[in-house]
Parts: C-alpha cells; structure tokens; sequence
C-alpha cells in the first residue's frame, strides 16, 4: 500500500501538473529554434540536432529567466503547485542581477525537467497499455516478420514490462517533484541583499510602531489622567464655585480633542494613510503654555520654572522634550494624585535640563510605584535615541525625575 500511496496523493500530481506547464511553455522555444537553426551556415546535422533540441532552448530560457517578473511568476507557481520546502517561498521580483540569474537558472530547469516528464508522460501510458493487453490481442504477423520478431517474440513478459514502466513514471514524477521543490527556495528565494533590505524594512517598521506606541501612550494617557481629575475637581465645586466648574470642563473638552487628534493621527499612520500623517499634530516646547495650564487646572499645585530659551531649541529635541514633560505629569499625577510638583526646564552648556520633583507620602505609600507601566520605558526610549541622560527614583521624601538632552548630536 506504501507503494501505490503516491499515486493518490494530491501533492503527486499537483507536482505533476508544475512540470505539465513547465514543458508545454518550452514548445515556443523549440519552434524558433526549428525556424532558425536551418538557416545557419553548419553541414554537420548532428550539431544542428544538438543546437535545436538543447543549446538555444536552454540559452532562450535562462535570458527569459532574467526578466524580473518571472521569478514572481515562477515563485507564485512553485509555492502553490510543488508544495514541500517550496511552499515556504514569498513570490516577489527579482531585484538584483543574482537573483535574475537564480531565476533564469530556474527557469531553464523547470522547463527542461518539464519537457521530459511531459514527453513521457505522453508515450509511456500508450506502451504500458499495449505491452499489459499483449497476451490478450493477435499480433500481426507481418510486422513481426518484417523485423525478425516472429521466432523470438514472447508476449508473457509484456505486462510486467508494461507495469514496470507505469511504475518508473510514477517514481520520475515524484523524484523530480520533490527535487523540484527542495530546490526552489534556493533558486527563487532572496538574496543575501534583499534579506539584509527586508530585515532593514522591518526594523524601521518596527521602530515607527514602537514610536506611534510611545506617542498614543504619552498623549492619550496624559490626557485622560488630567480629564479624569479635571472632572473630579468640577464635580466637587460645581455648586460653590461655578465659574472654576466652568473653566474645568472647557479644559476638559480641550485636553479631549486633543487627545482625539493624536488617536486620530496614530490610526491615520497605523492605516498608511498619508494624508493624515501629512497633518500630524507635532507639538513642542513651544505648546508647553498649555500643558501646564491643563495640569493646573487639573487641581495640580504646579510650580514651573521655564527658560526663555527652551522656545529656541532644535525640533527634533523639543518634540521629544515636550512628550517627556508630559510623560513625567502624567506619571506624577497617576502615581501621586493632586501633590505639588516642581518643574525647572531651561537650557545649561549646550544642553537642555529638565528636572521635576514631586513629595512622597511614605506613610501610605502613595507615589511610591512612579516606575510602574510603560512610561518611564517609553522616556528612558526617546532619550536614549537623543543620547541624552535620564535618572528617575525616590530621592529622600521626594520623587525626582531628571532628564539631560544634548542639543547638538556632538555634545
């Protein structure tokens, strides 16, 4: 049963069907040569035979082989139809000439490998019949004579030659099918240079989710810390002091639309659209007015001391600096509630201090997990990407949060 089980197997004969395909796309190849080999200037036939059947089809195929698309169309037909190792293949185009030159290999071993199979495929089935139904008919005896056949002619052996040819079809078939598909991925797989380039892709890729990440977390999740206790304080005075309600849920609304901007923004980018990430809301130390506003309303006791020439500073480093402040709000007021905090925020020897303070409660315990979540990661990221320094721990009886970017990539 072993035997016969590759009769039955759908990988058999899809493999088959690859080679099927393989051999009639040859037939162009041999016409032409057909149609100009006879017009070249050669008296020996043998080597006319030679360069019709062999040489300028294998020459035709392998210059086909270099044409780009046909490794898409040749990894797309071995992923699907040999299975196997093949079908670990990504089809894509060829991108340099090492990979034109494994495809137009390829391509010349498939068709030639094809055109084989396919040749026996036609006569072998035919003969198997006829040597198996032997013993069964009256051969003509003219023909037999006219060869010398007729003494020796024995019809017994017929059917087992036809079975056994049947059966060596059937082990070509799979032979060259399973060869076919342990050797395509080498053939039609991707160079040591487009690895290096998809790898280099998917690092880049990967680094812009991790900074979408870092973005969504920084902005959203500040803006929900400040909502959450701008809503609070509103509740609490809502009846007493009016006018602070009012002023609080204005705030609320704004720190809401903004935050609905850069989810906005971050889904935009995530979707590829470009139209959106054209319009990204990129805010900077410049916007910092308003953050300390949000967080004072908030009912945050912020004490913020801001250098003049922190508006001054390069963009790439104020975008950063300004998420980093917000982080470290954002951490203050989930970790330690509505305590006072320090900001100092100014420029020193070519460098852009920050440092923000806020009091522990080491009697409750409040504010004593600053570390927990993804923030500080997401910081102590951006800040490494600016080669800056950054300290954050329990400093006495307070929390300190202590950030130093270089403005110039030398210092």
């Amino acid at each position: 049963m072993r035997v016969l089980r590759p009769l039955i197997e759908r990988t058999t004969w899809l493999r088959w069907s690859h080679l099927v395909v393989g051999g009639a796309l040859l037939m162009p190849y041999w016409f032409l040569a057909i149609s100009l080999i006879p017009l070249l200037p050669l008296s020996d036939g043998v080597v006319k035979v030679v360069l019709m059947l062999l040489f300028m089809p294998a020459a035709a195929t392998f210059v086909t082989g270099l044409v780009p698309t046909v490794r898409l169309l040749e990894g797309a037909l071995a992923k699907e139809l040999l299975k196997g190792p093949a079908a670990s293949i990504v089809p894509g185009s060829a991108r340099s000439w090492e990979s034109r030159a494994r495809a137009g290999a390829w391509f010349g071993l498939h068709l030639g490998a094809g055109v084989v199979v396919s040749g026996l495929s036609l006569a072998v089935p035919p003969f198997a019949v006829v040597m198996i139904l032997a013993p069964l008919v009256t051969w003509d005896t003219r023909f037999l004579d006219s060869w010398g056949w007729q003494d020796t002619w024995h019809q017994w052996p017929a059917p087992p030659v036809g079975l056994a040819s049947l059966a060596a079809l059937l082990a070509l078939i799979v032979g060259v099918g399973e060869l076919l598909s342990r050797l395509a991925p080498w053939f039609l797989g991707p160079s040591a240079a487009e690895k290096l380039a998809d790898m280099e892709a998917k690092a880049v890729k990967l680094a812009e989710r991790n900074r979408l990440a870092r973005e969504l977390h920084d902005s959203v999740g500040h803006a929900l810390s400040v909502v959450t206790l701008q809503a609070a304080a509103a509740g609490r005075v809502l009846d007493a002091d009016p006018a602070f309600a009012r002023e609080a849920l204005g705030a609320i609304e704004d720190s809401a639309r903004a935050a609905l901007e850069d989810l906005d923004h971050v889904l935009g980018l995530l979707r590829e659209d470009a139209s959106r990430a054209a319009a990204a809301p990129q805010a900077t130390l410049k916007d910092l007015g308003r953050l300390l506003e949000q967080t004072r309303i908030a009912g945050v006791e912020l004490d913020a001391e801001i250098g003049d020439e922190v508006e001054h500073v390069p963009a790439a480093v104020s975008r950063e600096a300004y998420r980093i402040v917000q982080e470290g709000l954002t951490n203050a007021l989930r970790h330690a509630g509505k305590v006072p905090v320090r900001l100092r925020l100014g420029v020193e020897r070519e460098r852009l201090e920050m440092e923000m303070t806020n009091p522990l409660d080491l009697a409750s315990g409040a504010g004593a997990d600053h570390g927990g979540g993804r923030g500080l990661g997401g910081v102590r990221e951006r800040v490494t990407v600016l080669r800056g320094e950054m300290t954050a721990g329990p400093d006495g009886d307070r929390w300190r949060f202590h950030v130093s970017l270089p403005l110039r990539s030398g210092t």
